[in-house]
């Protein structure tokens, strides 16, 4: 009976997370006339692909497109980079202050400089309007950090002992011994750290205001205000004036979705063990 109701509860929830996205699938593809009728709930009415064609043949689209991959892949990169060279040395509690240290570290979970501070500092370092001043402050992220640092714990230490008495240094360890075991949390924390830059849009439109460099999610929120304006039928684009605004707003949501979930199977089969090991040890 408690398998029965756990399983039906599951099925429930499931339920709930797909019509969402069902809904916005219906409402790209429908004619425009039944989505602006409000007749679309999560099976299409008619067929059409205008609404997604022109969100993604504009040459801005293809641009913003490359830019956010940019972003994504460099971000998630150095983000692994930083946070596993940072989180080894938090792992050997031998070390002393290394509690100091962490503390500082979990401080800045909860406290930061703010918006203001924030935005001077990249201003003042050179970095406004270029493509560093996203990848940069994501490098490090301290809850992602103390993920690998309590899955590095659960290695056993006589790895590492093995590697010094065969006079490894502590580098050729981390690199050669340590990261290799660790690739299921590397694995989750890169799929954190890849949709964390992919949908990242506040800092993009605080530090870029270059067209040229405008990743995927300004141009999406760019094409949603257009459509939204009223005075879009006044331009010459003879498609704005004739679309359904929650037909765009639908494909804009796709166009932004679809990729990211193209990377999440690659790493379904790591995500849940190294969730569990690196968030309960330590």
């Amino acid at each position: 009976m408690v398998d029965i109701f756990s399983y039906a509860l599951l099925t429930l929830f499931a339920i709930s997370t797909i019509l969402p996205f069902l809904n916005i699938i219906a409402k790209a593809i429908s004619e425009d006339w039944a989505v602006i009728s409000g007749k679309v709930s999560i099976l299409p009415v008619g067929f059409q692909l205008d609404n997604i064609k022109y969100v993604i043949t504009s040459r801005q689209f293809l641009n913003s497109f490359l830019i956010s991959v940019i972003i994504t892949v460099a971000g998630t990169f150095l983000a692994l980079l930083m946070t596993g060279i940072a989180a080894y040395p938090l792992s050997k509690k031998h070390l002393p202050g290394i509690k100091a240290v962490l503390i500082l570290y979990v401080f800045t979970m909860f406290f930061s400089g703010g918006m203001i501070p924030n935005y001077l500092l990249i201003k003042n370092l050179g970095l406004y309007n270029t493509l560093w001043s996203i990848i940069l402050p994501g490098m490090i992220s301290v809850f992602n950090m103390l993920i690998i640092k309590n899955y590095y714990e659960s290695l056993p230490e006589s790895l590492e002992e093995s590697a010094k008495i065969d006079g490894a240094s502590n580098t050729l360890i981390l690199f050669k011994i340590i990261i290799p075991l660790s690739l299921p949390v590397f694995a989750t924390i890169t799929l954190f750290a890849a949709v964390t830059h992919w949908n990242d849009y506040f800092g993009p439109m605080l530090y870029i205001n270059k067209t040229s460099l405008k990743p995927l999610q300004l141009y999406l929120r760019d094409v949603v205000m257009e459509v939204n304006d009223t005075t879009a039928t006044a331009k010459s684009d003879d498609f704005l004036m004739h679309v359904a605004p929650e037909g765009v707003r639908a494909a804009t949501i796709i166009a932004s979705t679809v990729p990211i979930l193209c990377v999440y199977p690659y790493l379904q089969k790591y995500f849940i063990k190294g969730i569990l090991i690196g968030s309960v040890k330590g």
